[in-house]
């Protein structure tokens, strides 16, 4: 009695590097993303630290009655491990009871670089 040629059953080495090739793809795909979310983390995180340093010097001179002298000024205002520089620019509004007070924060490594920049009035 003749068997009849019988196939082996499982797959093939072609079938095996597609499935290695689409896998590989997949993860080369999601590490890309996953290293773009922790790039815009970090940028987030210093966005937030940055708005976090002009509201203290905002709050400050709210706080403590202070009504600026017309003019510009930069400080230091480091928030965590962020060495950050705020830049304070008061200027004068149509009724001399105010003032308009600007403060910008940006890195210090990069000036260039503003995070943000937040504006209040002040009263006399």
């Amino acid at each position: 009695m003749i068997r009849p040629h019988s196939y082996s059953r499982g797959f093939t080495l072609l079938e095996v590097l597609v499935a290695l090739v689409i896998v590989g793809t997949a993860l080369g795909a999601s590490l890309r993303a996953v290293g773009s979310l922790t790039t815009n983390s970090e940028g987030l995180r210093a966005s937030l630290m940055a708005t976090w340093s002009a509201e203290n010097r905002l709050t400050q001179i709210r706080l403590g009655g202070e009504f600026p002298d017309i003019g510009e000024r930069s400080f230091d205002c480091p928030q965590g491990d962020l060495q950050l520089i705020c830049h304070e620019h008061v200027l004068s509004t149509p009724n001399p009871m105010f003032r308009r007070v600007e403060v910008s924060v940006a890195e210090a490594q990069n000036p260039e670089r503003r995070f943000v920049k937040l504006t209040q009035v002040v009263p006399r």
